[in-house]
């Protein structure tokens, strides 16, 4: 089978993520390693926490912590998020490793000795107080287009206008305060991108094709406005360290990469890291190195993140004049947003997703989330939206499906499957929808259309509601009891399936479900066409219980006390 290496957009270290950060990038991601897992795949799903930059020092400052000892709790904490959340990434990373950094500063020489850095003289910001210079986040100041008395250097949060640290009127340095600002020069390191622009448009036009349209119009838009040479090391503390071997002189100024040039190097990085864990049976370079053919990459990520990895990454590894491994497939993602309006970290508006976890189970989000994915165009999250798929989808839909079979069968027939009479022409009919069913749910899947994939879930679970309409074996025992246990032995059998396909969507109540048979080798990691079809791999005789309900419906009360928690209006 095919081995697929797949990566999601790192989560950004100061803080616990929201709702539109789960959904455009990780939680899809692993829906789609947990389905090519299931279908026989090789399959590596690699993330890590981005952890230099600016906001990673400014909220270690606020926070009272070093940075190093920040970053690390603050990534036990988004780890322990994305357990809940059921993500089963091969292995969950960190920037800031030993790992990225020997890799950065490699493909930094790289680009060096093939002509594509250059070293410039630039004027930037200096604090006299603080003894340094100041990037651009460090400077903060009011607005000069809306006033907003906390902008940053590098763009106003609230009329979100694109900032230079000298357009703020009253600069002041975000360490100390001081507006005692001047501006100096200094010396940086810049990528010579517009030396690659040619070769990054010959990449793209050989892969967009085949891509979101959403992410080769935006790769496609960068590359019409023209690739602009990009300093990639800044003033800070935390960083990758330019190396003192190529670059004495600003090895010796403390200068470390920039957040962009180092963050997407981090996924071979992390996978490094995977493979250092185990060395003896993992080899990190067979999944990124001189791998063209062998390996299918695909990337998650909203749209905000598309130039990163369409353009300027690219262009950083076709630089390097080395085979490393770039994107097959980019599924790039619109927004998420709050009540129309978005969802912000700093303004704490909308639902974060440990808040998520606190309210309810992990498979109610997983489910809503993918069902609503905001790939042609944004979404908006609404409490009432939300509470509405949960009662009609989960919990009467499958939950009330799962439970009435299991608990009506119990009642009439023991704790054993019934056996009943032979299948007739509702069991065929049945059979031959379901497995209808299942070939559209795996196309979609193979597609990465994830809306289309949840729809055909969902069909599969209406089907087994309109077959025990059709049978009603509650009647149907006052005159056939053989019949009857027909009907519920084949309900039962809908059940495993549902347990098997749904997995990727709602792994623990894919779990509960199939752990209601007492199967003596169930080692099924899909479900085959003919198998689909006669519903069969569940035998009479089979020892159930009855799980607890998988889905609670979610009540007025419920509703009314999310939306005063959270808000429930129009930003």
């Amino acid at each position: 089978m095919a081995r697929h290496l797949i990566t999601s957009a790192l989560p950004y270290i100061n803080g616990i993520k929201h709702l539109g950060n789960m959904v455009g990038s990780m939680l899809p991601a692993d829906v789609y390693s947990r389905y090519l897992r299931q279908r026989g795949h090789d399959v590596l799903y690699i993330c890590a926490t981005d952890e230099h930059g600016t906001p990673a020092e400014l909220a270690a400052k606020e926070r009272g912590l070093p940075v190093d000892e920040f970053c690390a709790q603050a990534h036990d904490a988004q780890k322990a998020v994305y357990d809940g959340f059921a993500l089963a990434f091969d292995y969950f990373g960190r920037s800031s490793s030993a790992e990225n950094v020997e890799i950065t500063q490699h493909f930094a020489r790289r680009l060096n000795e093939n002509g594509f850095i250059e070293e410039r003289a630039i004027r930037q910001v200096y604090s006299p107080a603080d003894g340094r210079f100041l990037p651009d986040r460090y400077v903060e100041g009011t607005c000069p287009h809306c006033g907003y008395d906390k902008a940053r250097g590098d763009q106003c949060e609230n009329c979100t206008r694109v900032l230079d640290p000298t357009d703020l009127i009253n600069p002041r340095s975000a360490i100390s305060g001081s507006t005692d600002l001047e501006v100096r020069e200094t010396k940086h390191l810049f990528l010579l991108q517009s030396k690659l622009q040619h070769e990054v448009e010959e990449w793209v036009a050989r892969h967009e094709a085949q891509w979101p349209q959403l992410a080769s119009s935006i790769a496609r838009k960068w590359l019409n406005e023209g690739l602009h040479d990009r300093a990639i090391t800044r003033d800070l503390d935390w960083g990758v360290p330019v190396p003192a071997d190529t670059w004495p002189e600003l090895a010796a100024e403390g200068k470390v990469f920039y957040v962009w040039f180092d963050a997407p190097i981090e996924y071979i990085g992390a996978t490094k890291e995977w493979a250092d864990k185990d060395p003896a049976s993992r080899d990190w370079k067979s999944w990124w190195y001189d791998v063209d053919d062998e390996v299918r990459y695909t990337e998650f990520m909203a749209k905000d993140n598309v130039p990163f990895h369409t353009v300027m990454f690219p262009a950083t590894e076709l630089g390097v004049r080395e085979p490393w491994k770039k994107v097959d497939y980019v599924k790039a993602f619109n927004w998420l947003t709050y009540y129309g309006g978005k969802f912000s970290t700093s303004q704490k508006r909308g639902v974060f997703t440990d808040q998520a976890l606190e309210i309810l189970p992990a498979d109610y989000w997983r489910y809503f989330l993918i069902a609503n994915a905001p790939e042609s165009d944004d979404a908006s999250f609404t409490w009432e939206h939300f509470t509405a798929t949960v009662n009609k989808d989960l919990a009467d839909t499958l939950g009330n499906f799962v439970n009435r079979v299991l608990s009506f069968s119990r009642k009439r027939f023991g704790d054993e499957v019934p056996a009943g009479g032979e299948p007739g022409e509702a069991e065929t009919r049945l059979g031959e929808e379901i497995a209808r069913l299942l070939a559209e749910y795996e196309e979609h899947m193979e597609a990465l259309q994830f809306r289309k994939a949840a729809a055909a879930l969902r069909a599969l679970w209406s089907a087994g509601n309109s077959y025990l309409e059709e049978k009603a074996p509650w009647l149907e025992i006052k005159t056939d009891k053989d019949g009857a246990a027909l009907t519920l032995r084949t309900a039962m059998n809908l059940i495993h399936l549902y347990a098997v396909v749904s997995e990727p969507f709602i792994p623990a109540t894919a779990k509960a479900m199939r752990s209601a048979f007492s199967l003596q080798d169930d080692t099924a990691t899909w479900v085959p066409e003919d198998e689909a079809r006669s519903l069969t791999s569940v035998p009479a005789g089979t020892p159930f219980t009855v799980p607890p309900v998988l889905f609670a419906k979610l009540t007025d009360e419920d509703l009314e006390a999310y939306k005063e928690r959270f808000g429930g209006s129009q930003a």
